[in-house]
Formats: structure tokens, sequence, C-alpha cells
């Protein structure tokens, strides 16, 4: 763990947080459920300009910094614990931690708890749109809607009951020279990396022991899989294989919901591991619905 030592030139009340951690001496990485909505509200608070990734507002946000890599904090902090559904991303990109941030400021401002203010920051930036219609259109082909007794995928999402929890397999936004982590390094082979998976993930896990959990594309599936491992997820609730649902990904999207033929297919998708994953998800919810 290294934090920044040089407050010389940091405005009154950054440089007053800075300080106060280093006199306090916190080591952040060993506190696996620190209020860290609460911890880092001054911060915020206190942040000017623009972009809170950035200067002095960067560095009171740092939680590690370890060469080329850094993890900083942002309000994803709060567990939906009612959700069915845990969908489960790489790492917050930049610009998500920066409109997460923007909320969290803004709910403090109006006079909102820090826990209120990292509840009501978790919403901003969740997927919605034609990302969202993606997913719950998947969803419906796979017959989750039936396992979860909802009408389709689209009702997981409906304002009111908090059916579906956002995460990322490394909850805190992590930095490689500066730019969104991209899978590498090795996210089990890096051990400040390896750390949030089995201290902030593993919270999570726990706390939502009978949802499905979905990793979106191939680079949070190690990080779900090795929970399940260590026993903190049922292997058989992991559902795997599912196409991201961004616009990029539209041609393999369709394919999989069967909007379009394998014969209109580019070189690019290829369709045997679409039908695999199909088949095999569609298979995996029904036997969690017969064991219901």
């Amino acid at each position: 763990m290294a934090y920044p030592t040089d407050a010389s030139a940091l405005t009154s009340p950054i440089r007053s947080f800075i300080q106060s951690i280093h006199s306090e001496f916190i080591a952040l990485d060993n506190l696996v459920r620190t209020d860290f909505a609460t911890h880092f509200a001054a911060a915020v608070a206190a942040h000017r300009g623009s972009a809170f990734l950035e200067g002095d507002t960067l560095n009171a946000l740092t939680m590690h910094t370890d060469g080329r890599i850094s993890v900083t904090w942002a309000p994803f902090d709060h567990i939906f614990t009612d959700a069915r559904l845990v969908v489960v991303g790489i790492t917050p990109g930049r610009q998500q931690a920066e409109n997460a941030l923007a909320a969290f400021k803004q709910a403090i401002a109006a006079g909102a708890s820090p826990a209120e203010a990292s509840r009501r920051a978790k919403y901003v930036g969740a997927f919605s749109g034609p990302i969202r219609n993606n997913l719950a259109a998947m969803l419906d082909r796979i017959g989750v809607q039936s396992l979860l007794g909802v009408r389709s995928g689209a009702d997981l999402f409906s304002p009111g009951p908090e059916l579906v929890h956002f995460t990322s397999a490394l909850r805190h936004p992590v930095l490689v020279n500066g730019k969104d982590y991209n899978g590498t390094p090795d996210m089990l082979g890096t051990p400040a990396l390896r750390q949030q998976i089995e201290t902030h993930l593993a919270e999570e896990a726990r706390a939502l022991p009978s949802a499905l959990w979905l990793p979106l594309g191939p680079k949070p599936v190690p990080a779900v899989r090795h929970l399940a491992t260590r026993g903190l997820i049922d292997p058989e609730r992991i559902l795997e294989g599912l196409p991201h649902p961004s616009g990029a990904n539209g041609e393999r999207v369709a394919y999989f919901l069967g909007r379009k033929e394998r014969a209109e297919l580019s070189t690019k998708t290829r369709p045997e591991p679409l039908d695999e994953a199909r088949e095999r998800l569609t298979a995996q919810i029904t036997r969690l619905r017969l064991a219901a």
C-alpha cells in the first residue's frame, strides 16, 4: 500500500483529509466492511472542478497504488440484498466512476447520509436503453423469467424492488497506467486485484446466496468461479456464456436470440459457441426451476 505523501500544494479541505488518513495510519486494503462512503465523503464534497479522477481528488480517493496499477474509490459499495440476479462486469470504467461520484456528491449536498448517497449513486451508469433491452431479451430466451417468477426479464429492471444487483469482479475502479483496466494483468495473479475479489466480491456473494450470477463476457468469469471454488457461490447458479449485451456485439446478440439466421452471419461471428451456450443455459435454468 502506498499513499500520496506530498500534501504541501493541495487545497486546504483535501490536504486536511489526506493528512488525517496518514495520521491515523489507516490501512484501507485490510478493511473488508469499512464504511468507505463515510470515509471518503469529505474528499468528494471538497472536490471542485469537473473530473474527480485527476489531481488532488484522485490522490485523496486512491486506495492502493503499486507501480502501474492503482485502485480508486468510487461509490459502488451498496449491495441490493433483495436482488435475484447479480450482473458482474470486470471493473467500473473511468466514466462510470465519474458519473457515480458526481451523483454521490450531489446527494451529499442535498443532505443525504453517505450510505444513502452511495445507494443512489449505485443506480447511476447502470445499464439502460439497448443494452438493458438486449440483456432482458437474452434472459427471456433461456427462461430466467420463469425461474424467478416474473413476466419477463424486463421486469427485473423495473423501478421499485431492487431485483438486480450490478457489480464488478473488481468493485473499485482499477487503472493501469492511468487507463481503464481491461483484464491485464491477470486479476487472480495480482495480489491487489485478487484481494478485491476475496473481500468485496466475496462480501456480495455472502449477502446474495440465492441469486443467479451473470458474468458479462469472459473476463469476469474467473473471479466468479474463484468464489465458487471457495464455497461462496453455487456453480449451478452461474450463468456463463451469454453474449455481452452491448451494441457493439449486436450480431452475436441477434443470432443468440434467433433474430438472425446462421447464413446471414458475418465471418466475425462463430455460431457454434453461441448455439452451445444457448442450449446449455436453457438446460441449466430448467434444472434450477425443477429443483426449486
